[in-house]
């Protein structure tokens, strides 16, 4: 069922969030208009993107879903570097990370699993991604540990953090050419198993076609690029006004809104019993994050002359590290079920009740 109403309700919200930046209406307002703009700007985005993937094939499609759902990740971010405002960034990149790997895939397999009593997807694609998470805990391990133990000077701690930065984006860039070029048969995902159900192998006509698609692409992205901007401006007045950590809101309320992407779109493909797909968006999302987007982000800082270090904190850490564990341990099988679904969501409730008291 198509819902003509969003867009109507996306052009409302994205205009009154440029009306409240610009004519200076209060933090709150601007924040409660901004939040809900960039929802359905995420959603647009979402359904802009899985259109996209249609035309450009499954591996490379959520590859795409992933990049392109982590736009707001990566936009809000970029604005917070140059704000100085580092601790919210890496709040807010541990948000991403846990909020792909324990909410986004919780919601995905535990709904796709109501509906399919088991779905399954490739087990070697998710051995590797397994590895792959494991070297990202070891790349935000590692300088933290070594920064804190041996007291590193300034200057040792950059030149740290740029070497380790730069080996991640490397390792991410050098599993892209191994997934999508020389491996990507193995890959691939496997075709429905015969106890599913008829019909759920049918291909849907994406409602746009491949030109508009992408152009709707674009257009979302630069939509959540300015309301990204507009939202970050209001955070300093509304944690203060509330009382909240800056911790918590990078790492929940902003991550929840700029994971609004892939919920929308995994969590559509779990229930159409594409789980490898949905797999893809929320887990290569987590990778792409910790891979990528942070690591690129300490080469970013240096633009703005205020470079910032890999350094996350004790307790960022270990809320990667556990929803690292969590989602190794129910994906490891290639196969899921709606209990799992729990499971990881009940991880992620834990984390955000011990976050909201920090």
């Amino acid at each position: 069922m198509k819902k003509k109403w969003v867009f109507p309700v996306l052009i409302i919200f994205f205009i009154l969030s440029a009306v409240g930046h610009y004519m200076e209406w209060s933090s709150l307002l601007q924040f409660i208009c901004s939040s809900i703009a960039i929802l359905f700007v995420a959603a647009f985005l979402g359904k802009a993107t899985e259109s996209v993937a249609h035309y450009a094939g499954q591996r490379l499609g959520g590859f795409l879903n992933a990049t392109f759902g982590n736009a707001a990740e990566l936009i809000i971010a970029i604005f917070l570097v140059k704000e100085g405002l580092f601790d919210m960034v890496k709040a807010s990149l541990t948000g991403a990370i846990i909020g792909n790997l324990l909410l986004v895939l919780g919601l995905s397999v535990l709904i796709g699993g109501l509906k399919f009593k088991e779905q399954r997807f490739n087990v070697q694609l998710a051995g590797h991604n397994a590895s792959l998470m494991l070297l990202a805990v070891i790349g935000l391990f590692v300088p933290a540990i070594f920064v804190t133990s041996e007291h590193l000077s300034p200057e040792k701690n950059e030149v740290l953090s740029l070497s380790v930065a730069g080996i991640l984006i490397v390792s991410y860039i050098l599993w892209l050419i191994f997934s999508m070029v020389t491996h990507k048969d193995m890959l691939a995902d496997e075709k429905a198993a015969a106890s599913e159900d008829e019909g759920t192998g049918e291909e849907e006509t994406p409602e746009w076609s491949r030109n508009r698609s992408i152009l709707y692409l674009m257009l979302a992205t630069v939509m959540t690029a300015f309301v990204s901007e507009w939202l970050v401006g209001t955070l300093h007045t509304f944690t203060t006004q509330f009382g909240l950590s800056e911790l918590f809101v990078g790492a929940f309320l902003i991550a929840i809104v700029g994971n609004a992407a892939e919920h929308s779109a995994a969590v559509i493909l779990a229930m159409k019993n594409k789980i490898g797909a949905a797999v893809e968006i929320a887990v290569g999302s987590s990778l792409q994050i910790a891979l990528f987007v942070a690591p690129a982000l300490i080469f970013i800082s240096l633009f703005f002359g205020q470079p910032m270090d890999i350094v996350f904190t004790t307790i960022e850490l270990v809320a990667i590290a556990v929803s690292v564990f969590i989602a190794t341990s129910i994906s490891r099988d290639g196969r899921t079920n709606w209990y799992e679904g729990v499971l990881l969501l009940m991880v992620y409730v834990v984390l955000g009740t011990a976050f909201y008291l920090v």
